[in-house]
C-alpha cells in the first residue's frame, strides 16, 4: 500500500474537515450563552464524533489526522474564534494520529481513543479566557458584547476548571465515536455505504 498522501487523500481531507467544521461552527451559537463558552468545546466533540468516525474509513495514511486539526484549527481562526486552535490542533491531531496509527486505522479501540484525545484541540478556544482574561474580556466588549457577558464567563471558568473542562472534552469525545460507530452500523452499514 502506498502511504504517501495522495490528491484523493486530500480531496477526502477537504470534504470531511468542512463538513467537522461547518457542524461545529453552527454550534458556536451557543456561546452566545455564556456558561456555554467552557462547554463548548465538549459540545464540539460529542456532536463530531459521526462525522470523524466517517472520516476514520477513509483514512490510511499517517497525517491526515493531524492536517484535519490544523486546517479545521485555520477555519477557526479565520472565522474569529481565536487561532490557538492551531498548535491545539496540531498537537492534538499529531497525538490523535499516532494511537490510530498504531491500530492501522482500521482498529475501532485506537481510533476511539486516537478520536478522544484529537477532540483535546478544540479546548484552544478557552485558552484566552484561562491565560489571556482581561484582554479577552476587552476584545469581547469591542465585539459588540456586555461587559456583563464577558463577566459571566470569567466566573464559569475559575484557573482550575481548566482541567476539568479538557477532561470534559476526552470523555465526549470518547461518547461522540461510541454514537458515530452506532449511527455508521444502522445507517451507513445497513444502507451499503461503508
Amino acid at each position: 500500500m502506498n502511504r504517501k498522501i495522495g490528491a484523493k487523500d486530500l480531496i477526502t481531507l477537504g470534504i470531511f474537515t468542512v463538513i467537522y467544521f461547518v457542524i461545529g461552527a453552527a454550534l458556536s451559537l451557543l456561546v452566545s450563552i455564556p456558561i456555554m463558552v467552557p462547554f463548548f468545546p465538549a459540545v464540539w466533540a460529542l456532536i463530531n464524533g459521526t462525522v470523524f468516525m466517517l472520516y476514520t474509513t477513509k483514512v490510511e495514511k499517517f497525517g491526515l489526522v493531524t492536517l484535519m486539526g490544523v486546517l479545521t484549527g485555520l477555519l477557526v481562526g479565520l472565522t474569529g474564534m481565536g487561532f490557538w486552535c492551531v498548535p491545539t490542533g496540531l498537537v492534538f491531531g499529531l497525538l490523535g494520529d499516532f494511537i490510530m496509527k498504531k491500530g492501522n486505522y482500521r482498529s475501532f479501540k485506537h481510533n476511539l481513543i486516537g478520536y478522544a484525545i484529537f477532540s483535546i484541540w478544540t479546548s484552544g478556544s478557552l485558552i484566552p479566557w484561562y491565560f489571556f482574561a482581561q484582554d479577552t474580556l476587552a476584545k469581547y466588549t469591542q465585539g459588540g458584547y456586555s461587559a456583563d457577558y464577558g463577566t459571566q464567563v470569567l466566573a464559569f471558568t475559575p484557573w482550575w476548571s481548566l482541567v476539568l473542562f479538557v477532561g470534559l472534552n476526552f470523555i465526549c469525545g470518547l461518547l461522540g465515536a461510541l454514537i458515530g460507530k452506532r449511527i455508521m452500523k444502522k445507517h451507513f452499514e445497513k444502507a451499503g455505504i461503508l
